[in-house]
């Protein structure tokens, strides 16, 4: 039996590769993260790329946003993570502060943001800490802000879900994993990834405060979203 997945040292060695061959699109997500944080930091504000693993939103969003005086903070629960990613930012050029703080992303303070990242990262979260994430995040962004949310997604009709996950493992095949792979891989994040429905999310981020909410890119089963409070 696969033993549950972690974002230990092994993973953290292998995690750029393999989240560029798991997810459909996500080197896309990484170019928008950065085109969407150059439209919407201001000056002198604060980004937070919450999950922030390796730092490649971070990255994104560091070179975008240079010469504002912008301050990102990374966020992170694994050490592994944190630093493989302190090393990926030591060799980046990039002049905008970066700080990266170790902690759980439900129980850090936020200061006032421009940009809020959660790249495939709310789909660890435990459902019940979900909402009270983002009303937290809705409020540190006010009304000129934007929140980035990428997330698997599931799918009420049961013929699409199926549908979609089975091109999905095709998408993983055709980028080199055995079936064998794919199978241990799935039943690793069993009860760890807990993907919603796109109708689920766009409900959450309404209670939370947003009043605008957009989808910019799906392929098969994954999404992102913009979530903007407004005025």
């Amino acid at each position: 039996m696969p033993s549950r997945f972690q974002f230990d040292a092994q993973v953290a060695g292998v995690f750029a590769d393999m989240i560029a061959r798991s997810v459909p699109g996500y080197g896309l997500t990484l170019d928008m993260i950065g085109i969407i944080a150059a439209r919407y930091a201001w000056q002198k504000s604060t980004l937070y790329d919450l999950g922030s693993s390796l730092g490649a939103s971070t990255l994104a969003m560091r070179h975008a946003v240079t010469g504002r005086g912008c301050h990102i903070i990374a966020v992170d629960s694994a050490a592994a993570m944190q630093a493989q990613c302190q090393t990926v930012l030591a060799e980046d050029t990039a002049s905008t502060r970066v700080s990266l703080l170790c902690a759980d992303v439900c129980a850090i303070k936020f200061s006032s943001a421009s940009v809020v990242v959660l790249n495939f990262t709310l789909q660890f979260i435990p459902l019940s800490e979900r909402l009270p994430l983002l009303k937290r995040i809705a409020t540190a962004i006010g009304t000129d802000g934007v929140l980035i949310l990428s997330e698997k997604i599931s799918f009420d009709d049961s013929w699409q879900d199926a549908t979609q996950q089975s091109l999905h493992e095709a998408f993983k095949a055709r980028q080199g994993y055995s079936q064998l792979e794919i199978s241990r891989k799935r039943e690793a994040l069993e009860d760890i990834l807990l993907p919603e429905t796109l109708k689920s999310h766009k409900k959450r981020l309404h209670a939370a405060g947003f009043m605008h909410v957009c989808v910019w890119f799906q392929c098969l089963n994954f999404v992102s979203l913009l979530a903007f409070r407004g005025r």
